[in-house]
Formats: C-alpha cells, structure tokens, sequence
C-alpha cells in the first residue's frame, strides 16, 4: 500500500490529513486521546509529523475505521501490540526529540519545495 509519503523528515497536519483521508479534527482528537501520538511542534507551534506518527495514525485508523474497535478499544489493542516483542508498532511509537540538524533539514526541504513552486 502506498502510503503517500515522499522522504520528507516532517509533515504538515494538512499533509497528513490529505495523505489519510481524515480531518483534522479527527487527527487532534486522537493526538489527545492516544498518548503515543505526540507530533513535534516547530517554533511557531505548528505541529509536525514524522513518518512513525503517520504510521501510528495509519494503525490506528485501521483499528477504529476498518476493524471497527471503540477509542477504548484501540488503546487497549496499542498496549497489547506495544508489549509483543518485536512487533512493528513497538518502532513507531518510540518517541525520539527532534534534534538540530532534523529541524534545518526539514525546513530546507520545505523551503526548496516552496522555491520549486515559485520557479514552474
């Protein structure tokens, strides 16, 4: 499944939503609902996701969209999966600061984006 990301370090929350299909709304309610869920905020408090929030949200839309679970339930299911040894949710909800060298490499990215917008 392609999930629409492009290498980026960071991601908008209007990047994400595009990219999952969901409000924002829904992608703020369960960043407080689901304490796993804790993107990054740049200086001027925009929130940035990375590629394991996005992989976190992904599940948990899988969980409470197609498996049908209650936010309960999916929280429940994240503890359990958290605990299996070696399982793939284990990784994404490892929550490593965003260090220096991350944040200018994101916002020249973003900036070179934006530069490539302006020169077509």
């Amino acid at each position: 499944m392609n999930n629409g990301l492009s290498g980026k370090l960071y991601y908008s929350s209007s990047e994400v939503s595009d990219m999952l299909e969901l409000e924002p709304s829904v992608l703020r309610f369960w960043e407080r609902e689901f304490s796993q869920l804790r993107p990054k905020r740049n200086r001027a408090g925009n929130r940035m996701y990375r590629e394991k929030d996005i992989k976190l949200i992904q599940e948990i839309k899988r969980l409470t969209r197609d498996e049908g679970y209650t936010i309960a339930g999916a929280k429940k299911k994240l503890h359990e999966l958290s605990h299996k040894p070696g399982h793939e949710v284990v990784e994404k909800m490892i929550a490593d600061p965003i260090t220096e060298s991350e944040l200018v490499s994101w916002l020249r990215s973003e900036l070179l984006g934006i530069q490539a917008t302006l020169n077509s």
